[in-house]
């Protein structure tokens, strides 16, 4: 009995930093993905997500639904562009019908977050046939905080 109360405090102490870090994130965007894509080792389906940091300094991003089976985070890193960016948005890698997502932009910003590529993401890319690889970006919205 005294194990599960200590667990159970454990989580319920766990889960109030995490939802502290969250409120404390930059910049939440939403987006409707049109298509099922992978981001890190998770295939998502399509839907509108919420993307964010986990916190101010953090290279965590928090990707998430209304679903709560389609809900990832991942790790990234750094990412710069020559100009400021003129909208936020998330940008896919294409092989064939898969989509991963690879970067992630806010307006206003020359940082950005880079995804590494994963083991999946370099075999697909390896088997797919060129003529059906890309990049597809989506323009997001950035969305009020959460109360």
């Amino acid at each position: 009995m005294k194990k599960r109360a200590f667990v159970t405090a454990t989580l319920f102490v766990l889960s109030l930093i995490v939802t502290a870090q969250v409120v404390q994130a930059d910049e939440p965007m939403l987006v409707n993905i049109p298509f099922a894509f992978v981001a890190g080792n998770v295939t998502l389906p399509a839907g509108e997500y919420r993307v964010q940091k986990l916190d101010r300094n953090s290279g965590v991003l928090l990707i998430n639904s209304e679903k709560p089976s389609a809900a990832v985070m991942v790790v990234t890193h750094a990412a710069q562009a020559k100009e400021l960016q003129t909208e936020s948005k998330l940008m896919f890698n294409r092989y064939d019908n898969q989509y991963f997502l690879s970067q992630v932009w806010t307006e206003g910003s020359i940082r950005g977050r880079q995804l590494p590529k994963s083991p999946r993401e370099k075999e697909v890319g390896r088997s797919a046939r060129l003529e059906k690889n890309g990049e597809i970006t989506l323009v997001a919205r950035l969305s009020p905080a959460r109360p």
